[in-house]
């Protein structure tokens, strides 16, 4: 799988001109260093989510996960980037239109709400197609995949059901959910979150 990702981002706002590496709270100048020490906090961040889950209002608490999440890294944690990223030549959500998508998205989590938890096939489309939608929005300048992943768990946990998209020792769920992703292709993200999904 590809990770040719794109930013447009002339003023430096996120990365040191010089070493190209993200700007970060723990002042790492190197790339490898950088990504495992931000695994390790990430992680331990997820695990508090577990044992004190944030409660799923609108795209709001997406905004609120990423922040739990990386607030140990990034001072812009949890705020919407400000420059435009593209992966594998495929632009994500401009940021110009953000509020327009924010609106969108809201009532897709409105109807998955309203939606009865007996019901698993709908919830699981539903899940699907703001997943769909999160993605192409991509509202952060890093931890787009981690944030949004954390923010389907919640969605399923508030309706009594388990959802891990990343489980440590199948590769194949992670490859499809990227795959489903990155080719906007919610058939995949449908029956990828189908086989994943369990009643508590």
């Amino acid at each position: 799988m590809s990770n040719s990702y794109k930013y447009i981002d002339t003023d430096y706002t996120y990365t040191d001109p010089k070493s190209g590496i993200l700007r970060n709270l723990v002042d790492v100048t190197d790339t490898e260093v950088l990504l495992f020490v931000e695994s390790v906090a990430v992680t331990k961040r997820i695990q508090e989510l577990y044992e004190t889950p944030i409660k799923t209002i609108g795209i709001e608490s997406l905004f609120a996960i990423h922040k739990h999440l990386f607030q140990d890294i990034y001072a812009w944690a949890g705020k919407k980037r400000n420059v435009e990223i593209s992966k594998d030549g495929k632009q994500f959500f401009p940021t110009t239109h953000f509020e327009n998508a924010y609106r969108f998205i809201d009532t897709l989590i409105l109807d998955y709400k309203k939606t009865s938890k007996t019901n698993i096939q709908q919830l699981v489309e539903k899940l699907a197609e703001i997943l769909d939608n999160v993605n192409y929005l991509h509202p952060f300048r890093e931890g787009n995949g981690r944030a949004q992943r954390e923010f389907l768990r919640l969605l399923a946990l508030e309706k009594g059901l388990t959802l891990n998209l990343n489980p440590p020792d199948n590769k194949n769920v992670y490859e499809l959910y990227m795959q489903g992703t990155i080719n906007s292709d919610v058939k995949t993200l449908t029956e990828l979150i189908l086989k994943q999904i369990e009643n508590k």
